[in-house]
């Protein structure tokens, strides 16, 4: 086998949620591209079905799943549903999240408990759903088949920012969930994550339409520029394959190598007399 045969998905399927558009579009097609057929689920089914003719464009099956992520119950049937459509499960990835900066005063506990809701209780509910279907495809020693869970997280669980104590919060959660997954499910499946830093999606699209603050994030970061998609893409595929099946519980950070925010939100010190709003 030579080492670019580690990062073929032969035959494997995978899960990958939040696959509409940006990082989860990007890593679904990477999957295919790898050999992999694989369930996509997001809210817009027009994104969806775009991302779906790309996956089989790579020669491989796709089923799209429209869905509220949001929705815990959603989230985890997705896994039943790839093994009822493909007959196995091999590979899921806890994309979806996110949740808007804030400041300290405007972020109430509802606030912090949905981005948490959003980011680490999704990822638990489609994986805890996902296991025992990924033990039922276990071939057994001589298959080549790997069974994998990767988490996307941000350079904001690591690092230190004002207005992301909920993003950042549930990000680092997510961290240390994918850490603690791993030594639970260990030696069967393997669990990782990525820390992604400013990445060209949508999400991002308000900021680096803005000149100055594009610049900014570019001369922030020490590679000089905004990450693609498929940076991450590319890390994704590289521990749910064969290649990283000597990793798990690891956080792999895909950020342009920052080490510290690259993006300053200009929120004002408080004051006395400071109050929400």
């Amino acid at each position: 086998m030579s080492v670019l045969d580690r990062f073929l998905l032969t035959d494997h399927v995978a899960v990958v949620t939040g696959a509409g558009r940006g990082i989860g579009a990007a890593t679904a097609v990477a999957l295919a591209e790898a050999g992999a057929d694989v369930v996509i689920s997001a809210r817009t089914e027009v994104q969806l079905k775009q991302v779906a003719g790309r996956i089989e464009d790579a020669g491989r099956r796709a089923l799209v799943v429209p869905a509220n992520l949001a929705h815990t119950d959603d989230v985890a049937g997705l896994a039943q549903q790839a093994y009822d459509a493909f007959g196995r499960l091999d590979v899921v990835v806890n994309n979806v999240g996110g949740t808007i900066p804030n400041a300290f005063l405007d972020t109430d506990v509802a606030y912090l408990e949905e981005a948490f809701h959003f980011n680490v209780a999704t990822a638990h509910a489609l994986s805890r759903a996902a296991v025992p279907l990924m033990l039922a495809s276990a071939g057994g020693p001589d298959d080549p088949r790997q069974k994998s869970i990767t988490s996307i997280s941000s350079a904001m669980g690591r690092l230190a920012g004002r207005g992301y104590l909920a993003y950042g919060t549930a990000k680092a959660a997510l961290a240390h969930w994918s850490r603690l997954a791993a030594t639970d499910l260990s030696p069967e499946i393997r669990v990782n994550g990525v820390f992604v830093g400013s990445v060209m999606t949508s999400a991002l699209e308000f900021v680096a339409g803005v000149p100055e603050m594009r610049s900014q994030l570019e001369e922030s970061t020490p590679l000089g520029r905004i990450g693609e998609a498929e940076d991450v893409a590319a890390a994704v595929l590289y521990l749910a394959s064969p290649a990283g099946k000597y990793v798990t519980g690891k956080m792999l950070e895909v950020d342009g190598g920052i080490q510290q925010p690259n993006l300053d939100l200009h929120l004002p010190d408080l004051r006395p007399g400071s109050g929400p709003g």
